[in-house]
Order: structure tokens, then C-alpha cells, then sequence
């Protein structure tokens, strides 16, 4: 099965990570995070595949992050703010965000990648 790969063309990391892909031949679709973002429950279903806590999936050190203060807001808003919040905005979440259905990773370590889609 072809991966899912939400990702933004600008940015530096994901086009490492779709070269990545493209170097180990692995299908994957690519999605422009930004046109067609995930809705919250696709978010919601990634979340709890991933093991990860729903902070991980936050692009902390994006702009639209700092333009609405989430750092303080992260720690007392609700797992359903928190979706919609990624919902709302393909800026606010990390990428590229990868999945095959059953495995999610968020952003890119070539470690990472090697042992979950190889």
C-alpha cells in the first residue's frame, strides 16, 4: 500500500523526506498539507496510531504557532481543541506527516523513516 504524505513544497525538511522516499522507490501520494489538510478526524485517527501525544504533531516553530501563542495554550486546552486547532490550519502541523493506515511518523528522521517504511 502507497503511503500518504502530507507535505508543504517550501518546506526544506519535507523535500528531503520526499527525496528520501523516492531514493528507497517507496509509493507514496503526496498531499499539499496546506490545500487539502487533513480534518480532525483523519488528525484524530493519526494521533492514536502514532503513540505520540497530539503536542508532537504541532509545528512549533512555525510562525501561525507564535502568532497564536499556542505554547501556553497546549498544556490546559482539551484533546478536542487541540484537533480542531490542527484542523484549521495545514501551517500548524508538523510535517511532512506520513502514513500507511496503521503507522504515522511526524516530521523527518532518516532513522525514523528507514525502520517504519522500509
Amino acid at each position: 500500500m502507497a503511503l500518504t504524505f502530507y507535505w508543504y513544497p517550501k518546506c526544506g525538511t519535507c523535500r528531503n523526506a520526499k527525496k528520501w522516499l523516492e531514493e528507497h522507490n517507496v509509493a507514496f501520494q503526496e498531499i499539499h498539507i496546506v490545500e487539502q489538510p487533513p480534518s480532525k478526524e483523519e488528525l484524530k485517527e493519526l494521533y492514536q496510531k502514532s503513540g505520540l501525544e497530539l503536542k508532537k504533531f504541532f509545528n512549533t516553530s512555525g510562525k501561525k504557532y507564535r502568532e497564536l501563542g499556542l505554547k501556553d495554550k497546549i498544556g490546559t486546552a482539551s484533546e478536542e481543541e487541540l484537533l480542531e486547532l490542527l484542523a484549521s490550519d495545514g501551517m500548524l502541523i508538523k510535517r511532512p506527516l506520513t502514513t500507511n493506515g496503521e503507522n504515522v511518523t511526524v516530521g523527518f528522521k532518516e532513522d525514523q523513516f528507514e525502520k517504519q517504511w522500509l
